[in-house]
């Protein structure tokens, strides 16, 4: 097996494009036509991960956070980013990151901790908007179930939790073949009048090749009539953060306790009590507090995040109760969501969970 071949399974569940605009998501380093040996999912790409690696004799790292944000002018070893990255290539470790795309998919590291916390009715916090198209196409009656399925097999299609969305309407088409086509209906120079049907589906920019070739594999004309637009629609699939439901309400020092239980932290930074039970909880891993505002204005009852400034806590304003659980354990569970995802579809290959800790910050009790 190839490493492309894991990369394209990765960028199934979370495609590149999902990704912010600072962010430096995919292969960071090592050649994706190799063969891999094996597979280590970890939050960080360290030098301690690259050993590891090195000792299990798996060639590929597949990490949440990207070694290099930035360009490196100079490779010399003098950080632990230029280490981590000499390392990798002295050993021929490939390292790819799925960072904020995974985050930007309901499935991923917030619906991974939503899943832990047992909340319920998940829905995105903040979807993200203009990442959804639409393609109407004319097809001969007889063959419009055709194309429609092998435009939902492409992927088109999905709202939410709905499969195989689409619209059609019937009505006349015409046209007249000129010298050198091969019409699949009618006659040269004679213009021809056929009952069509029009089918309309949406799906992910990012499927559009795929949609394509699987629309003029299936379709019977020579030339595929078809119109593409974009919409502005929200992706209720993609976005940051995540909202849902306690299966019972929960005191506010109840709620602090089973949250060091989940996170395993010995503390929980938070804002002081509003009096009220929890019950409707926002979620989002790692650095959070830009989605406040969105939480409070969805009504929630709890926002449990990281890395939150001293300032940023009076931004809850008695309206929820703020939690800071830290960076690395709001994002810990990550790791497993990777390796059961490979795992699930490379049942026979080695995909290993790092028994590195590579959490930065300690707690002195």
């Amino acid at each position: 097996m190839k490493i492309n071949e894991i990369i394209n399974c990765l960028e199934k569940l979370a495609h590149p494009s999902l990704q912010e605009g600072y962010d430096n998501a995919g292969l960071i380093t090592g050649n994706a036509a190799n063969i891999c040996s094996g597979i280590i999912c970890t939050l960080d790409a360290t030098e301690a991960v690259i050993q590891e690696a090195v000792e299990k004799k798996c060639n590929l790292v597949v990490a949440h956070h990207p070694i290099v944000f930035s360009g490196l002018k100079k490779i010399n070893g003098k950080n632990y980013v230029e280490r981590t990255i000499i390392a990798a290539i002295k050993n021929d470790i490939a390292i790819y990151a799925i960072h904020t795309n995974l985050d930007n998919i309901l499935s991923g590291v917030n619906g991974k901790i939503a899943a832990k916390l047992g909340l319920q009715n998940i829905t995105t916090l903040a979807p993200k908007d203009n990442l959804l198209k639409k393609i109407y196409t004319f097809v001969p009656i007889a063959y419009a179930e055709q194309v429609r399925n092998a435009l939902f097999e492409a992927g088109a299609g999905d709202i939410s939790r709905y499969t195989e969305c689409s619209f059609s309407n019937t009505g006349i088409g015409t046209f007249q073949a000129g010298a050198g086509a091969h019409p699949f209906v009618g006659e040269l120079g004679i213009r021809h009048v056929e009952e069509e049907m029009k089918l309309e589906v949406i799906f992910p920019t990012w499927l559009q090749p795929q949609i394509m070739a699987a629309l003029k594999k299936a379709h019977p004309y020579e030339e595929v009539a078809y119109d593409i637009v974009s919409l502005t629609n929200s992706f209720a699939e993609t976005g940051s953060g995540v909202i849902g439901y306690l299966p019972a309400p929960m005191q506010e020092k109840e709620f602090l306790l089973w949250l060091k239980t989940i996170f395993q932290v010995p503390v929980v930074r938070h804002t002081a009590f509003t009096g009220k039970p929890i019950q409707k909880v926002v979620v989002c891993g790692g650095a959070g507090s830009f989605l406040t505002f969105k939480a409070l204005g969805a009504g929630a009852d709890a926002f449990i995040t990281a890395d939150l400034k001293y300032h940023e806590f009076f931004d809850a304003d008695g309206g929820l109760l703020l939690a800071d659980v830290g960076h690395y354990e709001s994002e810990q569970f990550t790791i497993e969501l990777l390796q059961e995802y490979l795992a699930q579809n490379f049942p026979t290959f080695a995909v290993l969970k790092t028994g590195v800790k590579t959490n930065p910050v300690l707690y002195f009790e």
